[in-house]
């Protein structure tokens, strides 16, 4: 675990640190576009097996950056994790997403759920993330993550995937203290997760809030954006986190990147549907952003990948605190040479910035 850094540039860049070009990962790098990736699914059976694995997780997790001079890892695992802990019966149909045997209905159901064991349900992650720090040998650093409380919520309630997420809503609206109450042990449970993620070498945390922007201004700074600060200060507070910078990111939320930047995290996410400028301008310049290419970009063709790449960044304006990065995942249909032109641009062009 002491093994030094041999490529910080992430760390320095969510630090508003002067980097030698602007860092980039990506969201779902380790994924089905990579051939590598489904290879390795296939031999684990099924995603669930896969990243409940802890070499297969470290297998996949590698395998963009022997492809890609990439800035960072991200743990290879899935945001349901905690709920699936919860003893909620997750599993994922071909070509449905996740679905939760046992959902998340009313306050019998909310009463008994509580904090999970990180030593039992979820050593799995942990160990996971050793050996993928050990393995990285300070290549580069490792970020951890979690789902938010709000996003866990949106699928435990409903059961699995939704067009709107109703039946959270219903209740936030016609009970919102048994939907704090969900949401509580969540954060709970969220924070408690991630300083075990901290402990065992994460070196950056992200909290995706993936539906985030499901919800008005009002009614996001009530159900997800007070719980992602509870998680926030709750790291913040315990020694094993406390120096780890945390990444927000809740895509759809634009309206509210002022308040999220508020909550002491070091960087926020941005989805693609925000110019960078105005996003700096929301947030005064007082966290790093990380974004915020439209993925659907990496299926043109490379001169337009590096002109849009080239776009983004110039829009950021500066050389200090950017992080690139797609505003969503990679999709399957992506060819990864266009990944690999995206990569290279974004150095290149970072180093021509700063004057290299």
């Amino acid at each position: 675990m002491t093994t030094p850094l041999r490529n910080d540039r992430l760390l320095r860049a969510l630090r508003r640190e002067p980097t030698d070009t602007t860092p980039i990962w990506l969201m779902r790098q380790a994924g089905r576009y990579l051939p590598e990736y489904r290879a390795t699914r296939e031999r684990a059976g099924s995603f669930l097996a896969l990243a409940q694995h802890p070499e297969l997780a470290c297998e996949v997790t590698l395998q963009p950056l022997d492809r890609f001079e990439l800035d960072a890892a991200i743990l290879f695992s899935d945001i349901l994790t905690i709920p699936d802990a919860m003893g909620l019966g997750l599993s994922f149909a071909h070509g449905e997403g996740p679905q939760f045997a046992r959902p998340v209905r009313n306050a019998a159901d909310i009463a008994r759920l509580a904090v999970p064991d990180m030593d039992g349900e979820l050593r799995y992650v942990t160990d996971a993330v050793r050996l993928i720090r050990n393995e990285l040998a300070g290549r580069v650093p490792l970020i951890g993550f979690a789902g938010s409380p709000w996003t866990l919520a949106c699928y435990m309630v409903e059961g699995g995937g939704s067009r709107d997420f109703a039946r959270l809503k219903t209740l936030c609206w016609n009970e919102p203290a048994l939907a704090h109450q969900l949401l509580d042990v969540l954060a709970r449970s969220v924070a408690t997760y991630l300083v075990a993620q901290a402990a065992a070498g994460a070196q950056a945390l992200m909290i995706f809030d993936s539906w985030g922007g499901m919800l008005g201004p009002a009614a996001f700074r009530e159900f997800s954006l007070r719980h992602l600060a509870q998680i926030v200060a709750a790291l913040k507070a315990d020694t094993r986190s406390r120096e780890l910078p945390v990444i927000l990111f809740s895509k759809g939320a634009n309206a509210s990147l002022a308040a999220m930047a508020a909550t002491g995290c070091a960087a926020l996410g941005v989805d693609w549907t925000i110019d960078l400028a105005d996003a700096r301008k929301a947030v005064n310049s007082q966290v790093a952003l990380q974004g915020n290419l439209d993925p659907a970009t990496l299926r043109a063709t490379p001169e337009v990948i590096r002109r849009e790449a080239r776009a983004v960044m110039d829009g950021y304006g500066e050389p200090t605190g950017h992080v690139f990065n797609l505003g969503h995942g990679v999709t399957p249909e992506v060819d990864p040479e266009n990944v690999r032109v995206l990569v290279d641009e974004v150095h290149a062009y970072g180093r021509t910035l700063r004057g290299a």
